[in-house]
């Protein structure tokens, strides 16, 4: 019986993301127009770039925490993650950070067993890569559902895509292309002031 990603080797990992990026690449096709919230917008478009949004995209390259503070930000990231067919671990941690906010003590243990059965479970449908402590210790908190419940998976997973995802994203042609975008957009309006 398989017991999920955790339980393979390092080097078997590495190999299966590495095929899944690779793939991941032959079946993208990005298509004209395509949508990806606001930051399509500032991708597609050089005219839209307000002096704050072009700042904002150069910001992203700054630390993690710059690009997960900006909507647009989370939108173009989770839309890279969606070509390497990781965006579950960005999703786990979104509905963590929406499972923090909510205060019925009811809503708190229905939301905590779907994200639960969504991401941490073995076998999820949307499994995140953590370890099997850290999911033994996600279930048993499920049992007393708090805000914090959460709180050790969420930080493995954040800490993955900031080690992993993130540096992938930043070289990315797209990423690349919208800090072009950005930076002759400061230039430009610098030129004009």
């Amino acid at each position: 019986m398989c017991r999920g990603w955790a339980a393979l080797p390092g080097a078997c990992l590495e190999r299966a993301k590495h095929f899944k990026t690779r793939l991941g690449i032959l079946f993208h096709k990005p298509e004209q127009g395509h949508k990806m919230g606001s930051s399509s917008k500032l991708h597609s478009h050089p005219s839209v770039f307000s002096r704050d949004s072009s700042r904002e995209v150069l910001e992203w390259r700054e630390s993690f925490d710059q690009l997960l503070k900006s909507k647009s930000g989370v939108t173009a990231f989770h839309t890279f993650l969606k070509t390497e067919f990781s965006e579950e671990n960005l999703d786990f941690w979104l509905a963590c950070e929406d499972f923090k906010k909510t205060r019925s003590k009811t809503k708190l243990a229905s939301k905590a067993n779907r994200i639960f059965e969504e991401f941490v479970q073995s076998e999820a449908p949307r499994e995140v890569n953590i370890d099997h402590e850290t999911r033994e210790i996600t279930r048993k908190n499920l049992s007393g559902a708090t805000s914090a419940c959460f709180n050790e998976a969420q930080a493995k997973t954040r800490t993955l895509m900031e080690k992993d995802s993130y540096p992938r994203f930043l070289k990315s042609a797209s990423y690349q292309d919208m800090t072009k975008q950005a930076t002759s957009h400061c230039l430009s309006k610098r030129s004009h002031t």
